[in-house]
């Protein structure tokens, strides 16, 4: 008896992969040359970049007291300049990722019928999704994986160099998990965008002004996602250094607390606060802060809500094809 052994295919999905791998090669080589490029910048940064620049300074300083609290020269100017672009491309990679898969992932391939001609080649709609998501996904997660740990050694190693606190919003998206969060709810979007449109020009613009709105709506609530510390008396005077104060206020005689006031803030000790504060008949005053200390916590709350997006936008995207395909199909 003759056995005749089928010679093995490759799985569908691993297919689809390549396939997706092939039509977008361009796209993935822009992103490796683009990690490649912004790794180097921010090694250079944290390595001759800072070292040079901070020589400079101190030469500055000892030949002029003055240069000290505004130092220039071609070093400094050439290290502030990395660590602002790097540091703006890295926040910005959401909107970028967010376009790319409006208008080239899935708008161009559905006004194109490229997409409606995989689905009738064995590829399931929800097949053809689902490896849309997941290869630029891993391709995303993997270079987030090394941009974030690099930015943010660049920008520890920094010290009185940098321009920026922990608190400022490139920053604070660029040196931890939300840069990662935000990048995949981009590419979430980006995909929503691509199926509801159809369209590249219009997924486009769409997908970057959710993107856009997302992260300014992260920026302006951020403050919020975490409990605040208030300090009161002499106190609330010298906060931490490297804190984010976000109000000071005072509280009259009569107990009512006053917001955004800034009342006895110049007295020089706790006996002047004291007399300042019955010279205007207060009672006390206080301020709410965050401590550098409250780095983590804002970035983890942050991130976990921004990833639940993600997955609200990718369900979305998700029913979407399911509707449409059925409709397709129950109209044939």
């Amino acid at each position: 008896m003759t056995t005749l052994l089928a010679s093995p295919r490759p799985a569908p999905s691993l297919g689809l992969a390549r396939s997706l791998l092939r039509l977008h090669r361009s796209a993935l080589w822009f992103w490796l040359l683009l990690v490649v490029a912004l790794s180097a910048a921010m090694l250079w940064a944290y390595g001759p970049g800072y070292d040079t620049a901070a020589a400079n300074v101190q030469e500055q300083c000892r030949t002029d007291v003055e240069a000290c609290h505004f130092p220039g020269g071609p070093w400094l100017s050439r290290y502030s300049t990395a660590v602002a672009l790097t540091t703006l491309v890295v926040s910005f990679l959401p909107l970028l990722l967010a376009a790319w898969a409006g208008a080239a992932l899935i708008g161009r391939e559905l006004e194109n019928g490229t997409a409606h001609l995989a689905w009738t080649q064995s590829v399931s709609p929800a097949r053809w999704l689902a490896a849309k998501l997941a290869v630029p996904a891993l391709f995303v997660t993997a270079g987030a994986a090394l941009l974030v740990p690099l930015h943010r050694l660049m920008w520890d190693g920094g010290g009185e160099l940098l321009w920026t606190d922990w608190f400022d919003a490139y920053g604070f998206r660029s040196n931890g998990t939300t840069a990662l969060a935000y990048a995949l709810c981009g590419l979430a979007v980006g995909v929503l965008a691509g199926l509801v449109t159809g369209r590249t020009l219009p997924a486009l613009g769409v997908a970057v002004a959710v993107m856009f709105a997302l992260t300014h709506l992260g920026d302006q609530y951020r403050p919020s996602m975490w409990p605040t510390v208030t300090v009161t008396g002499a106190e609330s005077l010298s906060l931490p250094d490297h804190a984010l104060q976000l109000d000071h206020g005072v509280i009259t005689d009569d107990g009512v607390r006053i917001g955004n006031n800034m009342a006895c803030t110049d007295t020089g000790g706790a006996e002047d606060l004291r007399s300042c504060l019955a010279h205007n008949d207060l009672a006390e005053i206080w301020a709410t802060f965050h401590p550098r200390s409250h780095f983590w916590p804002l970035q983890l709350v942050e991130t976990g809500i921004v990833l639940v997006v993600a997955a609200l936008a990718v369900t979305a995207a998700f029913v979407l094809l399911r509707r449409r395909t059925a409709a397709a199909g129950a109209a044939v």
